[in-house]
């Protein structure tokens, strides 16, 4: 500053420049580069889901509290059911067929009401024999046309009643697949 300057910071004897017109002065005398000049496209970061993890955990939660075995069992497919007292290895096990079955019954063909009584009695006599595990062919329903199986759904439903069936599980396709069950039972209730 010299000593012709006011309190405020402005030159008393010359007028203040505007930003356009300082500019110009400074580039006075400068040339346009002629190249053309490419900005490089700014990196696209990846999108990510803000609450993915806890998304995950959530659903993981969820499936873990909700009841699969009765989901399997209503949408047709793989049949399965454990008792509390039965663990998941044990249901593993059993359904990769680690377990020697030792009974076998065949529910094709029969009505409801001769397969109810078939199958009961198949189970007291299973049980009463010491068998442990055993398994039932009820079939995949080919035949039942727009209905679906029924023997299938009626297994199911059976099965979990039956205080004697600790567990159950669809079996290996070598031993009839959807179309049969693995089960296991209590030989303490004869």
């Amino acid at each position: 500053m010299t000593k012709d300057d006011n309190a405020d910071g402005t030159d008393s004897e010359q007028p203040l420049e505007d930003d356009a017109g300082l500019f110009r002065r400074l580039m006075a005398g400068t040339k346009p580069i002629r190249a053309k000049v490419t900005v490089p496209a700014p990196r696209r970061v990846k999108a990510r889901a803000r609450f993915r993890a806890s998304d995950e955990r959530q659903v993981l939660r969820e499936s873990l509290e909700s009841d699969i075995d009765l989901a399997e069992s209503l949408s047709g497919h793989a049949l399965r059911f454990r008792r509390p007292s039965v663990g998941r290895r044990t249901l593993r096990k059993l359904a990769r067929g680690k377990f020697s079955v030792q009974g076998e019954i065949d529910l094709h063909g029969m009505t409801v009401e001769k397969a109810s009584e078939a199958l009961q009695e198949f189970i007291n006599d299973s049980c009463l024999r010491g068998h442990s595990c055993v398994r039932i062919v009820h079939g995949k329903g080919l035949g039942s046309g727009q209905r679906g199986p029924v023997l299938k759904g009626k297994v199911d439903l059976w099965l979990r009643r039956w205080k004697q069936v600790l567990a159950f599980v669809s079996a290996r396709q070598v031993d009839g697949g959807t179309g049969a069950v693995y089960v296991l039972l209590d030989v303490s209730r004869r």
